[in-house]
């Protein structure tokens, strides 16, 4: 993207006395025009750079300019080079370590000692999501059209949409953009989307709004549960809901209580357990597990 480039340009100026721009052009695989509209923003954004023509010129930064090294700590720079790893994790490229690469040249004083932070974002499916998520941030840059097949609990559909923002939240990857079926903000679930594709077709922007993440936003309470589980799975109502979500009974067993947003969801998350859980409330729910035990027997008995 622009700003990687932007902040890898800087560095090398920054490390060297003097670079051309079709060397330039070459390390960056891009233009030389590109390159010099790059020089052109970092000049509107304050930084000193000087060209010169003939046979020994060149770009270089004013004598005597230097980035002020003290606004970075050094658990400033080992956070910022763990989160440029990370997305090396689900982009499937080395695009983040070469920047990071950059980042660390002549400044061993900044980042000091072994590595203490390790990041991950891929997920099962990195080998179909890190080529959507290629694909997203491509067309984000170039405010390109995206067409795709995507799967709901309301069934399939065909959609249209302009992308803005590439959102990791909820340990899943979402794409938020203008819909143009909907006419409004979405945000879709990379998962959730087969046969996406550039169009070729441009759009100009318009005011985006971030989209609301918020629990309460996203996952509105309907039902409040209340469930008793054996204690071997405690470890996973820890690692699910929090150690706060249950209280420990006299007889071992955890009294879980909390709330949830789809009513499928929460009576295929008890059956998970199998016998290992017994939902108390809603009420009416026990009879829906009920006969859904019952129509299992059906289709297992011998």
């Amino acid at each position: 993207m622009k700003i990687d480039r932007l902040i890898g340009i800087l560095s090398i100026l920054l490390q060297r006395e003097r670079v051309t721009a079709p060397w330039l052009a070459e390390r960056f695989e891009v233009s030389r025009r590109t390159i010099n509209r790059d020089i052109e923003d970092l000049c509107k954004a304050g930084i000193p750079i000087v060209t010169a023509q003939g046979a020994n010129g060149g770009i270089s930064i004013m004598e005597g300019y230097t980035i002020e090294r003290t606004l970075l700590t050094s658990s400033d720079m080992q956070a910022i080079l763990a989160g440029l790893r990370s997305l090396d994790s689900v982009s499937g490229t080395n695009r983040y370590g070469q920047l990071m690469e950059k980042l660390l040249a002549g400044s061993s004083g900044l980042v000091t000692g072994d590595e203490t932070m390790l990041i991950d974002l891929s997920s099962w499916y990195k080998s179909t999501l890190a080529p959507k998520i290629e694909l997203f941030r491509g067309a984000i840059e170039r405010k390109e059209l995206v067409a795709f097949d995507y799967c709901s609990p309301k069934g399939e559909s065909r959609r249209s949409i302009e992308p803005y923002y590439l959102v990791f939240h909820w340990a899943t990857w979402y794409i938020w953009g203008w819909c143009r079926s909907r006419e409004d903000f979405r945000m879709f679930k990379l998962n959730r989307m087969t046969q996406p594709q550039r169009t070729g077709e441009r759009f100009e922007g318009r005011p985006v709004p971030l989209p609301d993440l918020s629990a309460e936003r996203v996952f509105p309470v309907k039902f409040h549960a209340k469930i008793r589980f054996a204690p071997e799975y405690k470890w996973r109502l820890m690692e699910e809901f929090g150690e706060d979500s249950f209280e420990e009974e006299p007889e071992g067993t955890l009294l879980f209580q909390a709330g949830f947003t789809d009513r499928a969801n929460l009576l295929e998350w008890v059956l998970t357990f199998a016998n290992g859980a017994e939902l108390l409330e809603p009420e009416e729910m026990r009879w829906e597990l009920a006969e859904i035990g019952r129509k299992m027997w059906e289709t297992y008995r011998l």
